[in-house]
């Protein structure tokens, strides 16, 4: 370290707690600087942005129209009260509901994180519902609050219990580490749906107000859910009166090569949770989007939701220019081009190092799987388990060679800006298969 990044390194430790980490022994770049696909530290250092943040930067670093459109609304109004109509807001609303699944059209409510808009989206359903329970998937994240900490399926909920009541988990699909002991996609995606059945079956689905889920499983390992699973999940809930709440927090925004997974895959739900990517994680941003005839709910009955921050100004500014950016640039459909490189590029990792134990994803959302042995499957550190393991090094080890990429116990992800060169997601892919050359995981 130089002296500069050493003292806001130990500016960071005095003052800052720092996210999911044990805080003593952090050693991270001091970044002051990014544009494009690249962040730059105090030292000059460059690193290319492998997974966008976290799964957020859609567009890139410094977009200037974004940025330029931040700027012109801090002059002209940086606040008012969510509860005053604003021109801006409303016209970004309905731009955003023209690339939403409904044909009889949506409402959106926002928020300032994908956390809280999980949180409100339970709210109004069982609001609209009348019912209280909610089911969510084992290996979800849906935010770490209280509320939508009790809805995530991980370890990190853990911290939260006992937490919000009503809270069912069951086991989705897994292609790769089925729980359901097959190997068969179709024979997964049946099992799965048995096992949801049963567990209506036990909890009542008269008292099931909604199932919320991740269509492609975001920081637990970018799983893309076998064909059929998430149509026969839609049939399940149209069945028994269950709404049905895609969390697009992380795959929402062109990031599976359409403006929403749910057009990706061809399965409308009855809400839609977003964040991260709205605004390129520009300025803090979420919401609901809520289909029609549910949002009608509302009408001359209270919406049981508020926030100080919804709709921010600075927050709909910049969601409003970067769906100029989208739109403009094609980006919604973009990754899948990039797929195609990415595809290439990990098979060529998988070839190099017998740590990768599945490559897998779709679009520009991606995950190597990272194993002691292949035939085993025993990853290289338990999964949920207490400590880290061996990966923060391999990880460190990246950003010494320039490449900044996130993950978490046995699990890469690749989820670059949409706007990446296939030359620097090369470089990048590069630097990654050479740190699994040298990585061991003991």
């Amino acid at each position: 370290m130089t002296t500069q990044s050493a003292d806001v390194a130990a500016l960071h430790r005095r003052f800052v707690l720092t996210p999911w980490s044990a805080q003593a022994h952090l050693l991270m770049p001091a970044i002051e600087r990014a544009e494009g696909s690249y962040l730059y530290d105090v030292d000059g250092t460059r690193y290319l942005d492998l997974s966008a943040g976290l799964v957020a930067v859609n567009l890139g670093h410094g977009e200037p129209h974004v940025a330029r459109a931040i700027a012109e609304q801090a002059a002209r109004l940086t606040y008012a009260s969510p509860q005053f109509f604003n021109a801006t807001r409303a016209r970004f609303a309905q731009r955003l509901a023209s690339h939403a699944p409904w044909e009889d059209g949506c409402r959106a409510f926002f928020t300032t994180g994908g956390g809280e808009a999980n949180e409100d989206a339970v709210k109004m359903a069982r609001a609209i519902s009348g019912r209280h329970k909610v089911l969510a998937a084992y290996r979800s994240f849906h935010g770490s609050a209280p509320g939508a900490g009790s809805l995530t399926g991980e370890n990190r909920r853990w911290a939260n219990e006992p937490g919000m009541p009503g809270v069912v988990h069951f086991f989705a699909p897994n292609p790769y580490r089925s729980p359901f002991h097959t190997s068969d996609p179709r024979e997964e995606c049946a099992r799965a749906i048995e096992h949801l059945e049963l567990v209506l079956t036990y909890e009542n689905p008269q008292a099931v107000a909604a199932i919320l889920i991740e269509p492609v499983v975001g920081t637990n390992g970018a799983i893309v859910y076998p064909p059929g699973y998430l149509a026969a999940l839609r049939e399940l809930c149209t069945k028994h009166g269950i709404i049905l709440i895609f969390d697009e927090v992380m795959c929402g925004f062109g990031r599976t090569g359409a403006a929403f997974a749910s057009l990706k895959f061809g399965v409308t739900p009855d809400m839609i949770t977003f964040a991260k990517a709205v605004t390129s994680a520009y300025v803090p941003l979420g919401g609901v989007l809520v289909r029609e005839n549910l949002a009608r709910f509302f009408d001359e009955r209270p919406l049981p939701c508020g926030h100080t921050f919804s709709g921010h100004p600075l927050a709909i500014a910049a969601a409003s220019a970067a769906l100029d950016v989208y739109e403009r640039d094609g980006l919604f459909t973009r990754a899948n081009e990039i797929e195609s490189w990415i595809r290439f590029g990990l098979a060529g990792i998988a070839q190099r190092s017998p740590l990768v134990g599945d490559a897998r994803g779709v679009g520009a959302f991606w995950a190597l799987e990272l194993v002691k042995d292949r035939g085993s499957k025993e990853p290289i550190a338990p999964w949920q388990g207490a400590q880290p393991g061996p990966l923060p090094k391999l990880l460190a080890d990246l950003r010494a060679r320039g490449v900044y990429a996130f993950g978490r116990y046995n699990i890469i992800l690749i989820t670059p800006p949409l706007t990446i060169a296939r030359a620097e997601l090369d470089e990048g892919l590069h630097a990654l298969g050479d740190a699994l050359e040298v990585f061991t995981c003991n």
